[in-house]
């Protein structure tokens, strides 16, 4: 399978395609181009989550952690001192990036349900969920971001499959077929736990009468 730089490289550079030709088309300004493209990428090695000992395990729970304190502190800042926000901050930092991140590991595959499209849909509402209500971006804004995640996802999950072909040998290694798949068919109760905190972002999820008229607006520009 690729490695850390391959997913993260590809990803990049279709993250810029993504985000460049978005703006080319009119779909969105110049200046949003640059956080799509990143969120390409970042889509690009989230599901090695479920490795042991990853670059983008750490990664990904660093910026999960950062999340977690702008959140608690945004949800308490009527309530609490500056000192006490700031506790809070730090206290949120460290549980996520560390016991959480230990936590996961513990319980996760590699190559489990976080290599399944089941995942990239989930990653996908999560980013639209957070951007929507944590960064207060627009429904139209988040749909976009949640796209960019869902490109990244679906790349990393076909560079594995790709590299699971050997060309000079003519035959398919033994790791193909175990990235991109509808769930981890192996343990189909995480499947059912996933469908699960799917629905649960219902909720949180941006209004979505915008996505029939940016759906309308790609297809016109294949009219």
């Amino acid at each position: 399978m690729a490695n850390f730089t391959t997913h993260f490289t590809v990803a990049a550079v279709g993250g810029a395609l993504v985000g460049g030709l978005g703006w080319q088309a009119g779909l969105w300004p110049f200046v949003e181009s640059f956080p799509i493209a990143g969120i390409v990428a970042l889509g690009g090695v989230v599901p090695d989550i479920d490795a042991d000992q990853s670059r983008a395990v750490r990664l990904i729970f660093t910026l999960m952690a950062m999340l977690a304190v702008i959140g608690c502190v945004s949800a308490l800042q009527p309530f609490l001192s500056l000192a006490e926000l700031s506790g809070v901050g730090i206290g949120a930092y460290l549980f996520v990036r560390y016991p959480l991140s230990r936590l996961f590991k513990r319980f996760s595959v590699h190559r489990g349900i976080w290599h399944s499209l089941l995942a990239a849909v989930l990653s996908a509402l999560v980013v639209a969920s957070v951007s929507y209500h944590l960064f207060i971006q627009t429904a139209g804004q988040s749909w976009v971001l949640a796209g960019a995640m869902l490109i990244g996802v679906l790349i990393h999950l076909l560079l594995d499959e790709i590299y699971s072909i050997d060309i000079e040998g003519r035959r398919l290694k033994r790791s193909f077929g175990t990235a991109f798949k509808l769930y981890d068919y192996g343990t189909p109760q995480t499947a059912m736990l996933m469908g699960i905190v799917m629905l649960s972002t219902i909720p949180w999820l941006p209004p979505y009468g915008v996505l029939q008229d940016l759906g309308h607006r790609i297809w016109a520009l294949w009219g």
